[in-house]
């Protein structure tokens, strides 16, 4: 449950920093637990790498190392950021 709770608050807080409103969140439930985030805008997440002296720029790195699989589907209002979690 705590690795759900960090991977959709990593997704939201980017949305609300780098996306635009409306923000909507999702989760699935089936043989995966997956996480959506939409927001209104087409700028692309990037994945880096901060420095041990950064204060931020850490959120995908830890969604990317606590998820099964994650990435970014385009849609006509914006995007979705999701992120998977194996439940078998």
């Amino acid at each position: 449950a705590f690795t759900t709770e960090l991977i959709l608050s990593e997704l939201v807080t980017n949305a609300i920093r780098y996306g635009s409103a409306p923000i909507r969140v999702r989760v699935l439930r089936d043989t995966a637990l997956i996480c959506e985030v939409f927001d209104s805008s087409n700028t692309s997440p990037h994945l880096r790498y901060a420095a041990s002296t950064d204060e931020g720029g850490r959120g995908l790195f830890l969604v990317a190392q606590l998820a099964d699989r994650w990435g970014t589907r385009y849609t006509s209002t914006g995007k979705v950021i999701w992120a998977e979690q194996s439940l078998l």
